[in-house]
């Protein structure tokens, strides 16, 4: 790709070049998983190692009872990892809308009662033992040592910290955890989590199947039994990962590459699909004209997504269905260049997160997401352990004619998506931006930067972004340009102006592989992350 490397954007942040990167949310798990490339680990130790230590260095938007995903190029082929847990098999959507309000469009957000199966545990296991180089307790020390140690707190960390804490200390073992002094802690102050750090011990010791089948499993068991939790040892014990077969769609020469559902990553193919019939590199990247397009790709890709994607094993049609050149025609045909419009679903033919990416020097790159969804999750803490546990369950539909409807055994429609970049079968950038259903529209405005517009990588970070609701308003970062905005609003998109970057524009993290086996990296500034490499 020859970049426009003009950086008009408001960062101090300059793309990495190295043969060996890491670039995550958090300065320190950066460094833990650089280290493992430095021990002689690969990509994959790298991720491992990396994901632990967020897990202890981030633990309000994820931790060691989260769900994740990744996309793996092993040198040869992409391959996809779907770490995410179905619902306790004893969960019945009858027995929610009488606990529960019935009016809810989806799942309780707290409590035992979001809680489902956390993957991403036998995610790092299944990942280290088909890929991993170093022993796997090489691999969670650093985090062992942050948690043992102690960490700073960071800037951006601490003002989310801070905003999670009134809707989570009514419980006792969230605030005995999270709140060492009785708050939130604030910047700068040394947070520790010894009890996490034991726990890494006994899975470096005992092995990650402890989790799933050992004594961190009967104590979480024993945990759920306690609090009213359906989650039982059975749950546990027949949980595992699956490996899938990534979904793709090309766009202009290159393939973009998601998991597939239970996941929202086919959004952003949907999306790319339906800008492909469009010339966006005649507009400028930040022109009203480029920008709506987008959005009204985004909105239509939504309205399908948010009616058919659920678990697989749920819908009632495919991917292939929905990405079918055909029906993507169709639905081009309601994008009005010039207006806004109210959409909907179609009918085809029927046939809290932190992410994080490494790539070594042997050409391995790993896209790799990890979540406990909404910020700290359910707010269950389990005693001695400092596991939090994940709230996904909240991703379920309360409504009986949904495919993505609440059922015992069932996956949630997951938010958590990592993507990748390949052309004519190679590797050319493993990336990725957490953030909620902010996730496959970061995922569209990266690809139309870098592609259409030849931005680099960190300025396509920096770039100010845009995000569509689910009542298809549209919120801006309060950076973009005033003419932008007032081009929206003159077509029609009802507009807010949001501050807050840490969950509403998302954060991205990117490594774009060079001719000469190298690597470019870059880290979003509106996290505290950082991109290292050597």
């Amino acid at each position: 790709m020859n970049f426009d490397w003009t950086h008009s954007y408001p960062s101090i942040r300059l793309p990495l070049y190295a043969r060996n990167a890491v670039a995550t949310s958090q300065p320190l798990a950066a460094q833990a998983g650089l280290q493992m490339l430095w021990q002689g680990g690969n990509a994959a130790d790298a991720a491992i190692a990396a994901a632990a230590a967020l897990a202890i260095v981030e633990p309000v938007s994820n931790g060691l009872g989260s769900d994740a995903f990744a996309l793996v190029w092993d040198g040869s082929r992409l391959h996809g990892l779907n770490a995410s847990g179905p619902a306790p098999a004893a969960w019945r959507l009858d027995d929610f809308l009488r606990r529960h309000d019935p009016s809810a469009s989806n799942g309780p957000r707290r409590g035992w009662d979001s809680v489902t199966v956390p993957g991403a545990i036998a995610g790092w296991h299944v990942l280290h033992s088909r890929y991993g180089r170093l022993p796997f307790a090489d691999v969670l020390q650093p985090a062992i040592t942050l948690a043992e140690r102690g960490v700073g707190v960071p800037y951006v960390i601490a003002r989310k910290w801070a905003a999670a804490i009134p809707g989570l200390r009514q419980f006792p073992d969230f605030a005995q955890t999270f709140m060492p002094r009785g708050r939130a802690p604030e910047v700068g102050e040394t947070f520790r989590m010894p009890e996490a750090a034991a726990t890494l011990r006994r899975l470096a010791s005992a092995g990650p199947r402890d989790f799933y089948e050992g004594d961190l499993a009967e104590r979480i068991v024993a945990h759920s039994a306690a609090g009213g939790g359906a989650l039982t040892l059975a749950d546990l014990r027949g949980y595992q990962p699956e490996w899938v077969e990534p979904i793709s769609r090309s766009y202009r020469g290159y393939d973009v590459h998601e998991i597939p559902p239970n996941g929202q990553g086919i959004a952003a193919l949907i999306a790319l699909g339906l800008l492909e019939r469009f010339d966006l590199s005649a507009s400028p990247p930040d022109s009203g004209a480029g920008t709506h397009l987008q959005i009204e790709a985004m909105k239509l890709a939504f309205a399908d997504v948010y009616r058919y994607v659920a678990d697989p094993r749920s819908m009632d049609l495919s991917p292939a269905d929905m990405l079918d050149d055909g029906y993507l025609d169709q639905r081009a045909k309601l994008i009005d260049s010039r207006h806004a419009s109210q959409v909907e679903a179609g009918r085809p033919a029927a046939g809290g997160t932190v992410y994080l990416t490494a790539a070594d020097e042997d050409g391995m790159m790993i896209s790799f997401i990890q979540s406990n969804y909404m910020g700290f999750g359910s707010g269950i803490v389990v005693p001695g352990t400092g596991i939090s546990l994940q709230n996904r369950g909240a991703g379920f539909s309360l409504d009986p004619a949904s495919a993505n409807a609440l059922e015992g055994g069932k996956r949630p429609f997951h938010t958590i998506i990592p993507g990748f970049l390949t052309q004519n079968g190679t590797p050319i950038m493993s990336f990725g931006v957490m953030g909620g259903d902010m996730q496959p529209q970061g995922h569209v405005q990266t690809v139309v930067r870098t592609i259409d517009h030849r931005q680099q990588p960190q300025a396509a970070c920096d770039a100010p972004r845009w995000k569509v609701n689910h009542d298809y308003s549209v919120d801006l970062e309060a950076s973009m340009a005033a003419d932008t905005v007032q081009d929206l609003r003159a077509r029609g998109h009802v507009l807010r102006s949001v501050e807050d970057p840490y969950m509403d524009f998302g954060a991205g993290q990117y490594i774009w592989r060079l001719d000469d086996g190298g690597y470019l990296a870059a880290s979003d500034s509106r996290r505290d992350g950082q991109a290292v490499g050597f």
